[in-house]
């Protein structure tokens, strides 16, 4: 890989547990290449597919992709949890299910997590991009979470659309760089291209957030809100 890939895996190798890393280092357009980069192909079809569900029909199915969200960020918690015993297989099992459990009956507040974590990272890369001070990157993030929690609880409706538009997003683009960084040379485009235009992520992201945004308001957030 690059030289900054090495030099990134040389600080995540001498820090201890990988949840720490995720706490103290906020990863640079670089880390996420790798991270595409490493990625097995059958994860990222499977980031495109369900990045395509949170884009098209995000709203009419919220509660389930809210609920699969808090799954997954349960099971991650439960591993990171249970990564120095080398038991992270049980704790994210339950950890999993617990979130989904109490997920379920405080839909309303688990929207409004979902909002805050969206916001908090929004904020914290908007920071970054604007070349602020990175040491207070989370000044950033702490605006954009409270922001967007707050947020959820005013504009519901649209909200969730706008977060299961946002994720939709994030998981197809990243999806479709994964399955494209099998070829080296365009692995290496790709990084070129991100390294003279830092905006071009943000970019890339943006735009199909804002078409999803769009389809879900005109093609099912209607009939959706009668149903709710």
């Amino acid at each position: 890989m690059t030289e900054d890939a090495q030099q990134t895996s040389s600080i995540f190798g001498d820090h201890g547990p990988s949840w720490v890393h995720a706490l103290t280092h906020w990863p640079g357009q670089h880390d996420l290449l790798n991270t595409c980069h490493d990625m097995a192909p059958a994860i990222a079809a499977l980031l495109v597919l369900l990045g395509g569900i949170y884009l098209l029909f995000g709203f009419n199915i919220y509660k389930g992709l809210v609920i699969l969200n808090a799954f997954v960020l349960g099971a991650a918690l439960g591993a990171a949890l249970g990564e120095s015993n080398h038991i992270q297989v049980p704790l994210a099992i339950v950890g999993g299910f617990a979130a989904a459990a109490i997920t379920w009956p405080l839909m309303k507040w688990a929207v409004a997590v979902m909002g805050g974590l969206f916001g908090a990272l929004l904020g914290a890369s908007i920071w970054r991009l604007s070349n602020l001070d990175p040491q207070f990157a989370w000044a950033g993030a702490a605006t954009g979470m409270v922001t967007f929690g707050l947020l959820s609880f005013i504009l519901f409706r649209g909200c969730v659309m706008m977060y299961t538009s946002l994720q939709g997003s994030v998981m197809l683009i990243f999806g479709i760089i994964s399955l494209l960084s099998r070829h080296d040379s365009i692995l290496h485009t790709i990084s070129e291209n991100m390294k003279l235009r830092p905006s071009l992520l943000p970019i890339m992201i943006f735009i199909p957030a804002i078409a999803g945004l769009i389809y879900q308001q005109h093609n099912g957030g209607s009939g959706a809100q009668q149903k709710h």
